[in-house]
């Protein structure tokens, strides 16, 4: 766990990009799933291959990776 070795090597693809976000800005399953047109259960799927992509364990982990990876992008921009 030094160096960066915490997190998973996959990318999440553009779907999950977007489960990732809507999740960081505090949304429930249910509030994810009527933003994306789809159901709650398949929102739980998604955060279940999105955490082990990532390797993380829970929504707060996912909600501080993405906060990090946003700010990342803005320091290099």
């Amino acid at each position: 766990m030094f160096g960066g070795e915490r997190y998973g090597k996959r990318v999440p693809n553009e779907r999950e990009q977007r489960v990732i976000e809507l999740v960081a800005q505090g949304l429930k399953n249910r509030e994810v799933a009527t933003a994306i047109g789809t159901t709650e259960h398949v929102v739980k799927n998604y955060l279940r291959v999105i955490y082990d992509k990532l390797g993380l364990w829970n929504r707060v982990e996912l909600a501080l990776w993405y906060e990090a990876r946003k700010h990342e992008g803005t320091a290099q921009a």
